[in-house]
């Protein structure tokens, strides 16, 4: 892996964190791949570009992010590459206006397309309650 391309993935994600935190439907779905898939904790997966626009818009017209990620690891093998992230902050559900404690884990894979790192798989879920 060259320092060059661990830095181009997490420039990716540096800009996709920007998108949540500015509710940016179309920034955030530029960083993925036009096949891209996302699977995101509680609701449906959305698959390409118009399904992947479609969910964040309903997501932005919801709720308000307030995030930071935190890279945990960057693997590029060729052109694939994964990352794990961790991101912490606040959301807010917009009717009734409530903000919370927003915490979650990631799985990020991407691939190298026309020399651009794109995401082309995205998860993530809730860290295990206290306790568990």
């Amino acid at each position: 892996m060259s320092n060059t391309d661990e830095a181009a993935v997490r420039e990716v994600l540096g800009r996709y964190a920007k998108s949540l935190n500015d509710a940016d439907a179309d920034d955030a779905v530029a960083q993925y791949a036009r096949d891209g898939v996302y699977y995101p904790y509680n609701l449906p997966t959305a698959t390409g570009t118009d399904e992947l626009l479609a969910a964040y818009r309903q997501i932005f017209a919801t709720i308000r992010l307030d995030i930071a990620f935190t890279v945990h690891e960057v693997v590029v093998d060729g052109d694939l590459a994964y990352a794990t992230t961790g991101s912490k902050g606040l959301v807010t559900v917009l009717e009734p206006d409530v903000t919370a404690p927003e915490e979650n884990r990631e799985v990020f894979v991407l691939k190298r397309s026309g020399g651009d790192w794109k995401i082309a798989r995205y998860m993530f879920n809730k860290p295990a309650a206290p306790g568990d």
